[in-house]
C-alpha cells in the first residue's frame, strides 16, 4: 500500500521541478545501497530537503523513510500522505517510540532519512550533530550514507519567502560513501566522523554550484564565512535566545 501512495507522489514532485526549471545535479547515488538497511544523513537547510535526499535514492531503486515532526503527520494534506509513505513521525517528548519505530524500519531492511541537526541551520552551516542517527545505525547494524544538498535553500527555508517561480534553480546533491557504525566504537565518536564527512560533501557541493548572487541583495542565501549576507551561528543562537 506504501508505494501506491510514494510512487505518485514522485511523480508528483518530479512534474513540480519541471514546471519550476530546476538544475538538479546530483552525484554519489551510487553509494546508496540497492538492497537492505541504511540511515541516510544529510544537513538540513530548507523545508525541501527531504524531497531531494529521496531524489539522490531514485537511481538505486529505493525509497527513503524520513523521521519528521510528529506535527506534520497532523496536518490534513500532509498527514495521510506521510503516513502512506511510511515516514516516521518524531514527537520530541517521546523520542523513545520513533526511535524504535525507525530501528524496525532498518532492521526490516528500509532506508531511513535523518537529519541529525534537528532543525533548519537559518546560517546555512552544519549545527552539531545529535548522536541517534549513529546509534539506530549501530543497533540495527547498518551503514550511515552522508549527503549534503546546496540551493534547496533558495527555494524554501526558515524566515524567507517560498520562491516556486521557473527560475532555473540549481540544485546540487552530493552522496557519499557508507560509513560503518561499528558496534565497538563510542556513538559519539561515529558522529564526530560522520558531521565532517557531511561537512566534506556540503563543501564540494557549494563548490560545484553554477551560479553566484546576482547583487547585493542576493547574497542573504550564502554563508557569513563565504563571504554572504546570512546570519553566523552565532547570530543565530542569539536570536534563538531571546
Amino acid at each position: 500500500m506504501a508505494e501506491l501512495v510514494y510512487r505518485p507522489v514522485i511523480g508528483f514532485a518530479r512534474t513540480l521541478f519541471k514546471a519550476w526549471d530546476l538544475k538538479i545535479d546530483c552525484q554519489g547515488s551510487e553509494n546508496i545501497p540497492r538492497s537492505g538497511g541504511a540511515v541516510l544523513v544529510s544537513n538540513h537547510i530548507s523545508y525541501l530537503d527531504f524531497v531531494f535526499n529521496g531524489l539522490a535514492a531514485l537511481p538505486q531503486k529505493r525509497l527513503v523513510r524520513f523521521m519528521a515532526k510528529e506535527s506534520v503527520f497532523r496536518h490534513r494534506v500532509s498527514g495521510p500522505l506521510m503516513r502512506g509513505m511510511k515516514h516516521i513521525p518524531v514527537d520530541r517528548t517521546q523520542g523513545e517510540a520513533a526511535y524504535e519505530h525507525a530501528l524496525r524500519s532498518l532492521r526490516s531492511g528500509e532506508i531511513v532519512g535523518v537529519f541529525p541537526e534537528a532543525t533548519i541551520s537559518q546560517s546555512f552551516t552544519l549545527k552539531s550533530f545529535k548522536s541517534g542517527a549513529a546509534r539506530m545505525a549501530q543497533e540495527a547494524g547498518v551503514p550511515l550514507i552522508p549527503m549534503a544538498v546546496w540551493g534547496t535553500q533558495r527555494l524554501w527555508t526558515k524566515g524567507h519567502p517560498r520562491n516556486f517561480k521557473r527560475s532555473h534553480t540549481p540544485i546540487t546533491i552530493r552522496v557519499g560513501e557508507a560509513i560503518e557504525a561499528s558496534k565497538d566504537k563510542y556513538a559519539g565518536a561515529i558522529t564526530r566522523q560522520l558531521r565532517e564527512r557531511v561537512q566534506e560533501l556540503l563543501e564540494a557541493a557549494q563548490r560545484a554550484y553554477p551560479v553566484r548572487p546576482k547583487d547585493a541583495q542576493d547574497t542573504w542565501w550564502i554563508p557569513a564565512h563565504l563571504g554572504g549576507t546570512a546570519p553566523t551561528p552565532e547570530q543565530v543562537r542569539e536570536a534563538e535566545a531571546r
